[in-house]
């Protein structure tokens, strides 16, 4: 694996630890921050920080693209946008397979945390619709699975890239849907050689995610799916 790879690597992960050290600095320079607002502020730092020197790492695979076996730019927009749907309907299909077949009717706990802390802080909602999609594409599907994909076939490669990426998210119940979106986004990584595209369709799954979180009175969601399943029951007589 290229050295870059490895500093990328560490890049990240020192930007997951670097809280423990921004805490204690924020609370000596901003003693009038609330907790959740010097966690907030630190995390958009550090991440943004940390995009910037990944960013900045990759500069040698961007600047070696051989246009001439590459994908044409139309091939790249074309599935940058068709990945979007593509990547939202396998979340929706794994989701009904989560709750259906497995039984799991929670939501992502992961995903709570996220929404409670825009609920404090709006601005938090630049991690994971910017921050979060980028360093997490660049280490999971280019590093870590590219690097996989040399060594074994696509669908191992996938599911291995994809494990890890849960077990950093401590989100084990919801293996299954990190599963199927490692092999959405790992395919159009594949397709393309293009990690501009799968970042795409991340970024824009979690866009649609964090919308529909801010926008949706969850009881009142509730309440209509008790509603409806008392007509059927009704109708189709108990």
């Amino acid at each position: 694996m290229p050295n870059r790879y490895w500093g990328i690597l560490i890049v990240f992960i020192a930007a997951q630890l670097s809280p423990a050290l921004g805490f204690p600095i924020l609370q000596i320079l901003f003693p009038n921050l609330s907790p959740i607002d010097q966690f907030v502020y630190w995390i958009i730092f550090s991440m943004g920080v940390a995009t910037l020197i990944v960013l900045f790492l990759l500069r040698p695979d961007i600047e070696n693209i051989n246009l001439r076996n590459e994908p044409s730019t139309g091939e790249v927009v074309k599935w940058s946008l068709l990945g979007i749907p593509i990547a939202y309907a396998t979340q929706i299909f794994v989701n009904l397979i989560n709750i259906e077949l497995i039984g799991i009717e929670e939501g992502s706990e992961n995903t709570a945390e996220i929404m409670g802390v825009i609920d404090e802080n709006i601005w938090f909602i630049i991690y994971p619709i910017l921050f979060a999609p980028i360093l997490e594409e660049v280490v999971f599907r280019k590093v870590i699975f590219g690097e996989l994909y040399k060594r074994m076939n696509f669908l191992l490669a996938a599911i291995i890239s994809a494990f890890v990426f849960a077990a950093l998210h401590w989100d084990f119940t919801f293996i299954l849907t990190y599963t199927a979106m490692g092999i959405v986004f790992a395919y159009l990584y594949v397709r393309t050689k293009r990690i501009i595209v799968p970042i795409i369709a991340h970024m824009s799954i979690n866009t649609i995610a964090v919308l529909i979180q801010l926008n949706v009175d969850i009881e009142e969601l509730e309440r209509q799916l008790q509603d409806l399943e008392n007509s059927m029951t009704i109708f189709f007589g108990g």
